[in-house]
């Protein structure tokens, strides 16, 4: 028969096994801390490249990621550009039936349904999966302001020069099957990131999407 200090000693081992078990299974349990609802986009009507007409309602349904360019811009644009070309290989875009791309041009006037199809083309971009969005530009301009609510403005004055025209978001926005905002993440490594942050946020947002394809409606 063990002596007294054994039993305690034994007793107080399971009791920290015990603690230690009930630490892990909450952790794994432990909702995702960036697993939030950040609204509705709410509804809008687009003119997609190939001339049809694109609504919310068409992508309800769909998880989807949104991405703000113009074709005309020489800073940022070609990354975040590069970047959802990334994102179409990388998610599969081809192979699944409930995910989209779609990326709206902050410079409407200019980039019509045949400029759009043209840049499209340059980066491969799947012309029923991945969309590109048109329509008037003040339109265009509050949806992103005020549904996507990231940044986007006309350049004036010295700051104006070819193709640095507007300033934008360069984010991507992932939105849910319900039409809702999940999250934002970097197009491209934003000022003072360095590489490995940024390939971080894109496997965040590549789990995340991969998470938001097996929920329901």
């Amino acid at each position: 028969m063990c002596c007294p200090v054994a039993r305690r000693l034994v007793l107080l081992l399971l009791a920290a096994g015990l603690v230690g078990a009930l630490s892990c299974s909450a952790k794994r349990e432990a909702p995702d801390e960036d697993d939030s609802d950040l609204g509705a986009v709410g509804a809008f009507t687009l003119k997609e490249r190939g001339g049809q007409t694109v609504s919310a309602d068409d992508l309800k349904g769909k998880v989807w990621v949104a991405s703000f360019i113009f074709t005309r811009c020489s800073t940022g644009c070609p990354q975040v550009t590069g970047t959802m070309a990334r994102l179409q290989k990388e998610l599969d875009l081809a192979g699944k039936t409930d995910l989209r791309l779609v990326t709206l041009t902050v410079d409407p006037e200019r980039d019509n349904p045949a400029e759009l199809k043209e840049y499209a083309k340059r980066y491969a971009a799947d012309p029923e999966k991945w969309l590109f969005l048109t329509g008037d530009k003040d339109k265009i301009h509050e949806i992103i302001q005020k549904q996507f609510k990231v940044h986007v403005a006309e350049r004036e004055g010295e700051e104006r020069k070819p193709g640095n025209e507007f300033d934008h978001s360069t984010r991507l926005v992932l939105v849910d099957k319900r039409g809702h905002v999940r999250g934002y993440f970097s197009g491209m490594p934003s000022e003072g990131e360095d590489e490995k942050a940024f390939e971080a946020g894109l496997a965040k947002l590549r789990k995340r999407v991969a998470k938001l394809l097996r929920e329901d409606r």
